[in-house]
């Protein structure tokens, strides 16, 4: 019995947005009663491009690519800056393609790594705590860089342009911003830093790139649907059926918990919506204030579930797209991204999780003050 207990609240600890997301479902069911309906709250179609994104980019990184990139770019650096710079617009660039986790998930270990071997160790902190924030927010551009970019663009029927647009500004500030903050930090020169980085072969990079590029062309309504079944549910049951012929080690690596936690939500949040007080309320407090609500409810929600709730009671895509976006932002919950280099740290490094805490939030609450200021004047001109 103590095993189970133990288990169940190592499960409850690892997985805690996933068990409050399949909770508010629950017990907002004794509110509205569970019905066919509640198949028609769920985003299938999020739900099918978010599938295959997680199996590509698992695909890319078990075939050694990301890695192998950030090798040979570190060949160049001979400095401490340059190093630094390396490790953290490596995220910002690709998180514009293979999502804000999977950069982390990729490049911070490997930054721990690799300033090890620099002798850099007092660079870890702020180094990682950079490269948090460069994923979180080069991530901001694009509809595939995070998963409420993707439900939002899903669901707003804007086009790929136009997302691009609303947060360019953001993006471009962010990037400066970057590279201010790397200059900061006095350079020292770096014997050349040998990481080892090799690809798994020709199979291994052939199928995730040939499913990308799939994906790309599906974002944008290049496939048409197949009957009454949409074209990314057609792509995510190839992409599962090759894997469970080919990948079943890929297959195996894909973040379930995240697919449930957005149906989990998508339950609530349709639920919620029919419970006519409930939705009045809602809407009348977001009502004009969408971005800063969103801002403010990211910070405690987190910013992908945030996204869902509040689509349920306002239209004002860019808005709601800005404000979850820079409210990535913030909190160490704001966006659970975060929670990976926050991790990577904590197993390396426990003593200084404290320090890793405020170096992070002081860092995050900088960067959020400006964003903030930047949707403010840009509300203001438009």
């Amino acid at each position: 019995m103590k095993k189970i207990a133990l288990a169940a609240y190592g499960f409850v600890k690892k997985e805690a947005v996933l068990c409050i997301a399949v909770l508010l479902a629950i017990v907002s069911a004794f509110f509205v009663p569970p019905s066919a309906e509640y198949l028609g709250y769920i985003d299938w179609d999020t739900l099918c491009m978010l599938f295959a994104l997680m199996a590509v980019m698992k695909g890319f990184q078990g075939a050694g690519l990301f890695s192998f990139l950030a090798g040979r770019l570190l060949k160049r650096a001979n400095t401490s800056k340059k190093l630094m710079a390396v490790l953290v617009f490596l995220p910002f660039f690709l998180s514009m393609a293979i999502t804000n986790d999977v950069s982390l998930i990729t490049f911070v270990p490997f930054a721990i790594i690799v300033l090890k071997a620099a002798g850099l160790e007092d660079l870890i902190l702020s180094t990682v705590v950079l490269q948090t924030l460069a994923a979180n927010l080069g991530s901001m551009l694009t509809p595939i860089g995070n998963p409420q970019n993707l439900y939002l663009y899903n669901t707003s029927g804007m086009s790929f342009g136009e997302l691009v647009l609303v947060m360019l500004p953001y993006v471009a500030l962010s990037g400066a911003m970057l590279a201010a903050a790397v200059a900061c930090f006095k350079s020292r020169p770096v014997c050349g830093v040998e990481v080892e980085g090799k690809l798994a072969g020709a199979f291994p990079l052939a199928w995730p790139s040939v499913f990308f590029i799939v994906c790309l062309l599906a974002l944008f309504d290049v496939f048409p649907a197949a009957g009454v079944v949409p074209a990314t549910a057609v792509i995510a049951a190839v992409v599962l059926v090759f894997l469970l012929i080919f990948d079943r080690k890929t297959l195996a690596r894909v973040d379930y918990s995240l697919l449930v936690t957005f149906a989990a939500l998508f339950i609530f949040i349709g639920n919620m919506g029919n419970i006519p007080a409930f939705r009045g309320y809602l809407t009348s407090i977001i009502s004009g204030n969408e971005e800063l609500v969103a801002v403010l409810a990211s910070q405690v929600l987190s910013n992908v579930p945030a996204a869902l709730l509040l689509s349920g009671f306002s239209s004002e895509w860019p808005a709601l797209i800005v404000g979850c976006n820079i409210g990535g932002l913030g909190t160490l919950i704001a966006s659970m991204a975060s929670l990976i280099s926050y991790k990577a740290v904590a197993r390396d490094y426990p003593a200084l999780r404290p320090k890793y805490l405020v170096k992070f939030t002081l860092w995050n609450v900088a960067f959020l003050a400006v964003l903030i200021a930047e949707m403010f004047i840009i509300s203001a001109i438009s």
